[in-house]
């Protein structure tokens, strides 16, 4: 939710037109940042003075001249004393850009919905989840969002995207049952509700385990950045993180077809059959292909930390998306050196780099979520 957004539904609810949707939205807003109220985000003092004397002075304006019930004025100002006591309580804006406000933290799973409101994801909730004109189209379930397969007459397509902090992971089964398992520091954008005659296209960053459901009439696509991969029903994992030189493709069961955004519609640059990994060069724009031992490249949703034949800096990104540390490495000789190394499930920290310090003759350092490496 931006600045101009809650703002509107603020004027909206002091002026009593807040629609049950808007309602539930602004509530939501209020019980995120009851659970966020003491992150330091405003741009300064001046800015959450301003906002509140705004406040008070449009319901002053529309208290005075108003001739709505009792009930209705007690409610506008229920509303401006729970924002108010949030603004001066500490509960702040996150300042994105001068002239926009993010309401999510890095740290929280969140949902964009496709007029841009955010939402923040608590994996202890059991919610239904609603749509622009708050229709029920799904629930989410703890750690897991689940859409219905319900009968819609719209033709068009609406996307919500879907992010993962690092040190976080999260489960997804969209209407056409497929299933979605996404990594630390991942998101995917989807369609809430898939439209019959139109491809099954969704969008990754980061990485994500997919196992999709069969339908040979929809093809199911998924964009990796430059890299699509096409599929009618198959088990894979698509790793494409933004930082990462080269986005790869292991699959699992069934077949894929993968292609850039440069290939002639309807062709496929490369197949792959069951066991084989792809890798696609993100400078030259090439796709390479050779047998794999697939576990390896799922064992991260058991918690497991499984690396083969990767570079040292490559190993420390992934160990700053899984445990939500930044990682600072002086021992420069290691930086391309390939390493293998195991680990059992979701081990603490500390014990992969005393792994790491005796294996390699590491030193190592911790300040808060600092790691330095010597």
């Amino acid at each position: 939710m931006k600045e101009k957004e809650f703002r509107k539904l603020l004027e909206k609810s002091i002026n009593g037109s807040l629609t049950e949707q808007e309602e539930i939205a602004l509530e939501n807003f209020e019980e995120e940042y009851r659970i966020h109220k003491n992150e330091n985000n405003f741009k300064d003092e001046e800015s959450k003075n301003n906002l509140k004397e705004t406040i008070w002075s449009d319901i002053n304006k529309n208290i005075d001249g108003s001739s709505r019930s009792t009930t209705k004025l007690w409610k506008v100002a229920s509303v401006a004393i729970i924002v108010l006591g949030i603004l001066f309580f500490g509960s702040k804006y996150a300042t994105q850009k001068s002239d926009s406000v993010e309401l999510s933290p890095k740290d929280v799973i969140t949902l964009e919905l496709e007029d841009g409101t955010i939402k923040v994801l608590d994996e202890e909730n059991n919610t239904p989840l609603f749509n622009a004109s708050g229709s029920v189209v799904g629930r989410q379930n703890k750690n897991q969002l689940v859409y219905s397969d319900v009968e819609t007459k719209t033709e068009k397509l609406v996307y919500n995207t879907l992010t993962i902090p690092y040190g976080r992971t999260f489960e997804l089964l969209l209407s056409d049952g497929t299933k979605v398992y996404l990594n630390a520091g991942s998101s995917l954008k989807y369609p809430v509700k898939f439209i019959k005659g139109k491809e099954r296209l969704v969008y990754v960053t980061g990485e994500a385990l997919l196992d999709v459901s069969e339908d040979k009439k929809h093809p199911f696509i998924v964009n990796a950045d430059n890299l699509n991969v096409k599929v009618f029903g198959t088990v894979f994992n698509v790793n494409a993180y933004p930082e990462d030189n080269v986005t790869e493709v292991v699959l699992v069961e069934g077949s894929v077809g993968l292609y850039t955004n440069e290939t002639k519609e309807g062709e496929i640059d490369k197949r792959l059959v069951p066991g084989y990994k792809a890798s696609f060069s993100k400078q030259n724009k090439d796709i390479k292909s050779n047998a794999v031992i697939t576990d390896i490249y799922t064992s991260w949703m058991k918690g497991e930390l499984v690396f083969r034949n990767m570079i040292f800096d490559n190993i420390l990104k992934k160990l700053e998306r899984q445990y939500d540390v930044k990682i600072i490495n002086k021992n420069k000789s290691l930086s391309n050196e390939k390493f293998n190394a195991s680990f059992g499930s979701k081990p603490p920290i500390k014990e992969v780099l005393d792994e790491l310090k005796i294996t390699y003759h590491l030193d190592y350092e911790i300040d808060g979520n600092i790691i330095i490496l010597n």
